[in-house]
């Protein structure tokens, strides 16, 4: 009876933050699409499309053919780009494309798609901007970020705006959307039997927390050299794994492929049946999980790319606007065409429960023993790289020593949202991530003409070389 009477009242504690949570969500959402998309598209624009007509070279960089191994920094560009990849491609693509679908019908794909070839562009100008405007930190150490180039771009005046974002930070960078849905992962796919814990869904999954918790601290308290070697060594191999388990669902299903893209177009103009809220409903969800997906705009991989050993802005910009591409692109496509060809999108069921679903559905009975295999890596290395960004920004409100203690609150808070609804941590994500945006974007449309300066000489350089 005791034990019955304390769940309620923590339910409804839960209740009443998502509630509170969730009212705010509309006063950001507006702010946050104009500034993503209408400053993406000026930035398109205004870099005369330089980050698409430079793809190969952005290739040929992240490969180390240009590499300087006299630049400072504490990682090379490919580290940073892994050690940011592993923070985007993880349960974003496999859990968020089927909530987005969910949400909003298979044609919020093409939104995410139009979202992630703007999102480019951002990167590419936000992670120049890493490059450009380094600081240290107390501890005398090369930093780079949003708050950097926000407090030494912009002045001084600004750096309210770098307050804020950090503020934010502390509640974006938490990781917790992962390990909510890790959680849910293990225990559709690994279902308790006679087991100590069987009694209790609540006590099995805050057990899983426990170890996600006790495995990520392992790893982050060993720092940036420490996250990125691991992020580096994990991430290229399972996002390939992943990719050729989709292949693979796709040729045994290929009969199926194109209508499923077909059903995509097709979707992303059906306004009234789609989603409530008709046009723009449609088009704010596909922002937001895009963005959830690839954290353009959002800030986060700047703070990575600051720390590349390159003393070249340009060629970590185009490193970084890679990652929407990988991330995006490729990985979230693939994942959406095997729930639509499935027919898991149809299913009602939190995110990750409809992609086992569609893997369980297409690989013989087996997908979903696979996917919990390659959802383990993703769920790791993105809490890995997360704890990162939540270290930089209190060390930024704060000190150095002070930022290292963010590493057992962000412990403490897989644990926690182990245990809470995907509704509660899903409103918390979109709340902190549309309020990251807000002063990130204004940082960057400010810099882009230094951008642009830059850029001029750097590729008038590279057509120099090759001549």
């Amino acid at each position: 009876m005791r034990n019955s009477l304390t769940s309620a009242i923590e339910e409804f504690r839960m209740e009443v933050i998502n509630e509170f949570i969730a009212g705010l969500i509309p006063y950001t959402e507006w702010p946050m699409f104009l500034l993503l998309i209408g400053g993406g598209l000026f930035l398109v624009f205004y870099s005369g499309f330089a980050p698409y007509r430079y793809f190969r070279h952005a290739l040929a960089i992240t490969a180390g053919k240009y590499d300087d191994k006299k630049a400072q920094g504490e990682v090379s560009s490919f580290q940073a780009l892994s050690a940011a990849v592993a923070a985007t491609v993880g349960l974003g693509n496999i859990s968020g494309v089927a909530i987005a679908i969910h949400d909003g019908g298979p044609g919020v794909v093409f939104w995410i798609w139009m979202t992630a070839l703007i999102g480019m562009c951002i990167k590419y100008y936000s992670c120049s901007l890493a490059i450009m405007y380094r600081g240290t930190d107390s501890d005398g150490k090369l930093q780079g970020g949003p708050m950097f180039y926000i407090t030494q771009g912009m002045g001084p005046k600004a750096k309210p705006l770098a307050v804020f974002f950090c503020i934010c930070g502390l509640f974006g960078f938490l990781g917790v959307f992962t390990a909510n849905q890790f959680t849910e992962t293990f225990m559709s796919v690994v279902e308790p039997t006679e087991t100590l814990w069987a009694t209790s869904e609540f006590n099995w999954k805050l057990l899983i927390g426990i170890v996600l918790a006790i495995i990520t601290s392992f790893v982050i308290f060993g720092g940036l050299t420490k996250i990125a070697k691991v992020a580096s060594a994990i991430v290229p191999f399972m996002v390939l794994l992943y990719l050729v388990a989709v292949i693979v669902v796709m040729v045994l299903n290929s009969d199926q492929v194109w209508p499923a893209l077909r059903m995509i177009l097709r979707e992303a103009w059906n306004f009234e049946t789609a989603v409530t809220g008709g046009f723009w409903g449609l088009v704010i969800i596909g922002i937001r999980r895009a963005m959830f997906s690839n954290e353009a705009g959002l800030g986060s991989a700047p703070m990575y790319h600051g720390q590349s050993r390159n003393d070249e802005p340009i060629k970590e910009g185009l490193v970084a606007m890679l990652g929407p591409f990988i991330d995006t692109i490729l990985v979230c496509t693939f994942t959406a065409v095997v729930i639509i060809l499935s027919g898991a999108y149809l299913e009602d069921g939190s995110g990750i429960v409809m992609t086992l679903s569609a893997f369980r559905t297409t690989l013989f009975g087996y997908g979903d023993e696979l996917l919990m295999l390659i959802v383990t890596a993703f769920a790791l290395s993105t809490l890995f790289t997360y704890s990162y960004y939540g270290v930089k920004s209190l060390s930024f409100l704060t000190t150095a020593r002070i930022g290292k203690y963010y590493n057992w609150y962000f412990v403490v808070m897989i644990v926690f949202a182990a245990v809470a609804s995907l509704e509660l941590v899903k409103n918390l994500i979109d709340l902190s991530y549309a309020l990251m945006v807000i002063p990130n974007m204004i940082a960057v449309l400010w810099l882009a003409p230094r951008v642009n300066a830059a850029a001029k000489k750097y590729f008038k350089q590279l057509r120099h070389e090759r001549a």
